[in-house]
C-alpha cells in the first residue's frame, strides 16, 4: 500500500504537535548525580577495602605458605632420620669383591721440590654422621623449598577475581543492576 497526498490523516494528528521541552535538564542532572554519587562512594569503599582489608589477607597467605613449608621441612627431615636409624641398625651387607688383574707396578722418577705433604684429618664418627644428616636436612629443605615454588607457580595468577576479590565484584553487580533500573525507568517516565 502506497501513501499519497490524498490520504488522510488520522483525526487530531495535526493537532498534537511535538512534545513540549523542557526548560532545564533536571531529570539528567539528578540521574548524572546519583550515577556520580554512586562511583564516589564505590571508590571510597574500594581505596577502604585496599587499605585495611587488603594488607591483612596478604599477611594470612604468607604466614600458611610459611607453615606449609616448615611442616614440610619437618615431615622430610624426620622422615630422613628415621631411615637413617633404620639403616644404622641393619647388618652390613658384604659381598666378596673379585680380584682384579693389575699391572705390576713400576718405578717412576720422582721429582724433588713438587711433592708436599697433606694430611687427612681424622673424624669422629659420630661427628660424621651428624654432619652427613645436616647436609640431608639442609637439602630436603631446599627441595621442598623448590617444590612449594614450584606448585606456586603453576598456579594462575591471572583473571579479574584472582586481584580485586569477590566483594568488589558483588559492589560492581548491585551497581550496574542499579543503572539498568535507572535507565528503564528514565525511558518510560518520558
Amino acid at each position: 500500500m502506497a501513501f499519497s497526498e490524498t490520504d488522510e490523516l488520522e483525526p487530531g494528528a495535526e493537532e498534537a504537535g511535538p512534545p513540549p521541552e523542557e526548560s532545564s535538564n533536571r531529570t539528567f542532572l539528578i540521574v548524572a548525580g546519583i550515577l556520580g554519587g554512586i562511583l564516589l562512594i564505590s571508590l571510597l569503599c574500594f581505596a577502604a577495602y585496599m587499605l585495611f582489608r587488603y594488607p591483612r589477607n596478604k599477611e594470612k597467605i604468607e604466614d600458611q605458605n610459611a607453615t606449609a613449608i616448615a611442616q614440610a621441612t619437618g615431615t622430610a627431615l624426620s622422615e630422613s632420620l628415621k631411615r637413617t636409624q633404620e639403616a644404622a641398625l641393619k647388618p652390613p651387607t658384604r659381598t666378596p669383591v673379585p680380584p682384579t688383574n693389575t699391572a705390576a707396578p713400576t718405578s717412576t722418577p720422582v721429582v724433588a721440590g713438587l711433592a708436599t705433604q697433606t694430611s687427612s684429618p681424622t673424624l669422629d664418627p659420630l661427628t660424621a654422621t651428624v654432619g652427613a644428616l645436616l647436609t640431608q636436612a639442609a637439602s630436603s629443605q631446599l627441595t621442598s623449598t623448590a617444590a612449594a615454588a614450584q606448585k606456586t607457580q603453576q598456579l594462575p595468577t591471572s583473571g579479574f577475581a584472582d586481584e580485586v576479590g569477590l566483594p568488589i565484584m558483588i559492589g560492581l553487580a548491585v551497581v550496574l543492576v542499579v543503572v539498568i533500573f535507572l535507565a528503564r525507568r528514565l525511558r518510560t517516565a518520558g
